[in-house]
């Protein structure tokens, strides 16, 4: 006799819909394929890291998730249903919003107007502002980010940092307009952050995570895996994997991204102390200007000079000052022993000065001009024969620097808006060496943006100019870059130099020492 025992029927855990899904995606450029076949998921609640060197095809993926570029091939799925993402509108309405990298605000509109702009609501009454009501939506979205910022500030008149602290917040205004839990996408968001607004822009992240789904990018690989939950790894435009960050270091990461070892310190060590000149290259005394005064300094030939400071320390603006950019009211510039005068930019061109600007894509180069053309941009001479351009002369130029500089591009007549942001870089940098009569290079934040690959490119064509006599200027990006490239390092504090300080081999200061002189 058989005995039928009745059995409590199992029930299985139902799997959470993805927030966002992308499956097989597939764009192409003329001459590149940006992505080949992309995955990525973005869990519901969780901080995503995307990570990847410059040209691996993150650009284009997230301007693939919010409709400003059309793949060729592959679904974008946002909770589980399939959805095509035409333009910005579409993507804010699924609950995708992105804080770009290169900023995207209106200079000449408030920072109120700029965070409300497209969903004004009640900002917006019969084709008028309402003022109150739009400083008060705005101000809402400052708070949440810890941000002082004058909501009715023209945005022009705000530094780098604190624009993108406005960028923070305007797209923070899609968990108002969204029915949906949103995805988030911070596309280098801390890249000129100061650490206090660095931790509060985590905390915020950290927030976000309990409604909404973040995804991160970031150069900085220790960011990475301080903030998010996973990390998703592109290399030539294919998803080669992804790791849970509990765990996991910086140069697992980096083996993902360029298929070898590496780690995030790509100083290379000192060099060797540069033989200085009984006459300095550059001598500065007594320099003054809107936002500095009285400013001593001195760089040899071969030497590397680092400035750190705080933001408003008026680093930046004595930098600018040496390339004839910003008026100086007093002191004075000798280069090699004679006074210079520098009315403007053009003077400091004529007597040897490079600069290279933070700001790359507004001051550094023209984008819709191609790379030939942006590399010979302040060197006319060197591709011309007598009055008119030489092609045959300009092409062997560019082609010859391209090489030496390994500069990945289709050719040189591509457009240099085309290429990544590291090869950007390297474009805007050989611009003043074509000429070969450098004498003083201003850096400033040269590796902004970069990834570990073309940082390190990047500091090893610094040294490879220093050891050729290149007196170098450096406003570096981290207090662990000034360490590691200076021979030494000014400290500004309150638009004067507070301290200088020496980096020898095996003798360098900690950023703890530098930071209490900043302060």
């Amino acid at each position: 006799m058989s005995v039928h025992v009745d059995q409590e029927p199992t029930t299985s855990v139902p799997v959470p819909v993805p927030a966002l899904e992308v499956r097989g995606l597939v764009k192409h450029y003329p001459g590149v394929k940006a992505l080949d076949g992309v995955d990525l998921v973005v869990r519901q609640h969780e901080v995503l890291g995307l990570a990847g060197e410059n040209g691996a095809g993150k650009s284009t993926l997230l301007k693939a998730l919010v409709g400003l570029v059309r793949p060729d091939a592959g679904e974008i799925y946002v909770r589980g249903e399939p959805v095509k993402l035409r333009s910005v509108v579409e993507a804010a309405n699924h609950g995708i919003g992105m804080v770009f990298q290169e900023q995207s605000l209106v200079p000449n509109l408030t920072a109120a107007e700029n965070i409300v702009l497209g969903s004004e609501g009640i900002a917006v009454r019969r084709g008028l502002y309402r003022w109150n009501a739009m400083r008060r939506l705005a101000q809402e979205q400052l708070d949440k980010i810890g941000s002082s910022i004058d909501p009715l500030a023209r945005t022009d008149t705000l530094s780098f940092a604190d624009r993108q602290m406005v960028e923070i917040a305007k797209v923070l205004r899609i968990e108002e307009r969204s029915q949906h839990p949103p995805v988030i996408i911070l596309d280098e968001p801390t890249s000129v952050l100061e650490s206090k607004e660095i931790e509060t822009l985590f905390e915020q992240i950290r927030r976000l995570r309990e409604f909404a789904s973040v995804v991160f990018v970031s150069h900085r690989l220790d960011e990475v895996l301080d903030v998010c939950d996973r990390v998703t790894v592109l290399r030539g435009g294919q998803s080669v994997g992804e790791v849970a960050t509990a765990g996991a270091v910086p140069g697992e990461l980096h083996r993902m991204m360029i298929g070898s070892s590496g780690s995030d310190d790509h100083y290379h060590g000192n060099a060797a102390a540069p033989v200085l000149a009984e006459q300095p290259r550059l001598s500065v005394r007594g320099l003054s200007g809107k936002s500095f005064r009285d400013v001593d300094l001195d760089v040899a030939a071969g030497e590397i000079v680092a400035i750190v400071g705080v933001h408003g320390s008026g680093r930046e603006d004595v930098c600018r000052a040496l390339f004839g950019a910003e008026p100086t009211t007093a002191g004075e510039i000798l280069m090699d022993g004679k006074k210079l005068e520098l009315p403007g930019t053009r003077a400091a061109c004529a007597a040897g000065i490079g600069y290279v600007p933070a700001e790359r894509k507004t001051e550094g180069m023209v984008g819709p001009m191609s790379v030939a053309e942006n590399m010979t941009l302040t060197k006319q001479k060197a591709r011309c024969s007598g009055p008119l351009v030489a092609p045959k002369k300009q092409a062997t130029l560019v082609d010859s620097w391209i090489s030496r500089l390994s500069i990945r591009t289709p050719g040189r007549d591509t457009a240099i808006q085309r290429l990544s942001g590291g090869n950007q870089q390297k474009v805007v940098l050989a611009r003043w060496l074509v000429g070969g009569d450098i004498k003083l290079l201003l850096l400033d934040h040269p590796t902004r943006g970069l990834d570990i690959g073309a940082r390190s490119e990047v500091y090893r064509l610094m040294r490879e100019l220093a050891g050729s006599g290149v007196a170098t200027v450096l406003l570096a990006d981290s207090l662990e870059e000034a360490i590691g490239m200076a021979d030494r390092i000014l400290v500004m504090n309150d638009g004067r130099v507070a301290a200088e300080v020496a980096c020898p081999n095996g003798g360098k200061p900690s950023p703890l020492d530098l930071v209490k002189e900043m302060v």
